[in-house]
């Protein structure tokens, strides 16, 4: 029998692993929705970071949005993976971008999560097939790739090819109550839809400013008046981090040919500097609250 959501899902909470710049929009975007969100996550400050962006900004995404739920849901940061997990319904993995962490974690997850509960990976480069080595029961596991909310709402879902066949259209479902817009992924893709497309912008943007074609503000500022965007490549990657676009970068370089080695260079003496984007203060922009 094919899965379906648990009855009682309204009255479950979801657990977001990692605080990160994606793990405190995912928790708003379900606090908007009106379920309880608990943040696990190894820095006590992250945690409480992500939660005060959460609670502050969720009564806003509520009214942009137009979400129906009378309230929004209470947001807590929980010390233990297993703590956090107890009785939610779907568990989000949002940590680095690094496989063998990312093994570990869906081994505790599947190991403490309940037996009904969803285990999501939001990885913006790995497949979840290459997370089940430690997972026992990977019929519930898949791919649930956020954008950047609540600028772009869009949720990537793919199957780790081992995935219930109820699981994706439970989520196309029930995503929706949160303000966010759901997407199949047909088959096992690196960078999902999206990102693969993403990916050749960004990697072209970086090159040109690695090559002193032009600078970062150029490039934006051409992109957003030609195509009428109010962000940028450059203004985008600071937002996501630029450790984390390092990362997804190294992996394609690992899986496909020909990908230049210019944008990594670039990306690497920003990183050496320090200068991470919107979490340091300081990326391709510098206006941002320290």
């Amino acid at each position: 029998m094919a899965y379906t959501l648990p009855p009682d899902v309204d009255q479950r909470p979801v657990a977001v692993i990692g605080a990160g710049t994606l793990g405190a929009r995912i928790t708003m975007m379900f606090a908007a929705g009106g379920s309880d969100v608990r943040i696990v996550n190894r820095s006590r400050e992250r945690a409480e970071a992500a939660k005060r962006f959460a609670d502050e900004q969720a009564p806003a995404v509520r009214a942009q949005l137009g979400l129906t739920a009378e309230r929004s849901g209470v947001v807590e940061i929980t010390g233990s993976v297993d703590d956090g997990v107890a009785g939610a319904w779907l568990v989000i993995e949002s940590v680095s971008e690094q496989l063998d962490l990312k093994r570990r974690v869906f081994g505790d997850l599947d190991r403490l999560a309940d037996a009904d509960a969803l285990l999501a990976t939001n990885s913006s480069s790995y497949p979840s097939s290459q997370m089940l080595d430690n997972v026992q029961r990977p019929e519930r596991v898949l791919n649930t790739h956020f954008l950047m909310p609540p600028m772009f709402n869009a949720v990537e879902l793919m199957s780790s090819g081992r995935t219930d066949e109820g699981v994706i259209p439970a989520l196309i479902e029930r995503l929706p109550v949160y303000g966010l817009s759901p997407y199949h992924v047909l088959r096992e893709s690196v960078g999902f839809i999206f990102n693969r497309i993403w990916a050749a912008i960004k990697r072209e943007a970086l090159m040109v400013v690695e090559e002193g074609v032009t600078s970062p503000a150029e490039v934006d500022r051409i992109w957003n008046e030609t195509l009428g965007t109010p962000a940028g490549p450059f203004r985008l990657m600071d937002q996501v981090g630029l450790d984390v676009v390092l990362d997804i970068e190294e992996h394609y370089a690992e899986i496909r040919d020909g990908i230049p080695e210019g944008p990594r260079t670039l990306l690497r003496e920003y990183i050496g500097r320090g200068d991470l984007g919107v979490k340091s203060g300081r990326g391709f922009y510098d206006d941002y609250p320290g």
